[in-house]
């Protein structure tokens, strides 16, 4: 595999620049060698110096996010359209000028519940958004991967087959891809299978459990997801996420629905979290590896 990464979720919400240079630290300080964070404004961060730290620790940068409501390039209003169009293309630069490699996240809707089914033009205004903010993406060397999410948290792509499909309609070889261990536990009839299916087309992978806590503490068959990642020779980062209303701000927490804490002190949870990757992805080799002798 890639590096092994933690979202910056983990140790802050991020709402000063010393915040993120903690994030950073920490990180560094646990064994990871690639962090996730949150969409940074330019205007409200300093990205140069947040690069240079990320460089003397070397600590790779990945991004996600998700639109709002008023930028939803799955709308079939023009205004809102441009909105979220220009929102990527922010985006894309921001990652750029942090020297990040990837934006992700729920990039081709808004981040949020929806009361209605998506609509066919809505469907065709986020594919040519994401072919769009692909071509800006590609020349600026930064990876485009969508996050394929639960039904709570958008209507346009639940299922892996349905992000193989929006990313073939964009017909652009640069967009892959996020796939997340608790929403496919949510949506997918069969986590590994829908992994093989995705196959060169993951692009970031998240490992978090089904409570959002502890990694062996819910439902995720991780066995599988490991075995399955070795199946489709899994070379890119695969990055733990889980949250708690202890550290993220009070607008995540009623995004994602956090109104329980399963942790509430990050060093011994990321610690827990590196070891039973690592353990983990170990284990799927030594079973390949008897399988092929038998």
């Amino acid at each position: 595999m890639g590096k092994l990464g933690i979202h910056s979720f983990v140790w802050t919400g991020g709402q000063t620049q010393g915040d993120l240079e903690m994030a950073l630290e920490k990180t560094a300080e646990h064994g990871y060698r690639t962090i996730e964070f949150a969409y940074l404004r330019p205007e409200l961060f300093d990205l140069d110096r947040l690069a240079r730290k990320a460089q003397s620790l070397d600590v790779e940068i990945g991004v996600t996010m998700g639109l709002p409501a008023a930028k939803d390039v799955s709308s079939e209003d023009p205004e809102r359209v441009a909105a979220g169009k220009a929102m990527l293309r922010d985006a894309v630069q921001a990652v750029r000028d942090i020297g990040g490699n990837k934006l992700g996240g729920i990039l081709f809707s808004a981040h949020m519940k929806y009361d209605r089914q998506p609509s066919e033009d809505g469907w065709k205004n986020s594919v040519e958004a994401i072919a769009e903010t692909a071509e800006s993406a590609q020349e600026a060397g930064v990876d485009l991967v969508l996050e394929v999410v639960n039904r709570f948290e958008t209507n346009l792509l639940n299922t892996t087959a349905q992000g193989l499909k929006f990313i073939e309609a964009t017909g652009s070889d640069h967009v892959r891809l996020h796939l997340d261990t608790f929403h496919m536990n949510i949506e997918e009839a069969n986590p590994a299978a829908a992994i093989r299916l995705a196959g060169d087309k993951v692009g970031y992978f998240h490992i978090g459990e089904s409570n959002r806590g502890y990694l062996g503490d819910g439902t995720v068959d991780f066995g599988l997801i490991f075995d399955a990642l070795l199946d489709i020779d899994y070379q890119r980062d695969i990055v733990f996420e889980s949250f708690s209303s202890a550290v993220v701000d009070e607008g995540l927490s009623r995004a994602c629905g956090i109104w329980r804490d399963t942790w509430t002190d990050s060093d011994p949870l990321a610690a827990h979290a590196k070891g039973f990757i690592e353990r983990g992805m170990e284990e799927a080799r030594r079973r390949r590896a008897t399988n092929a002798r038998a």
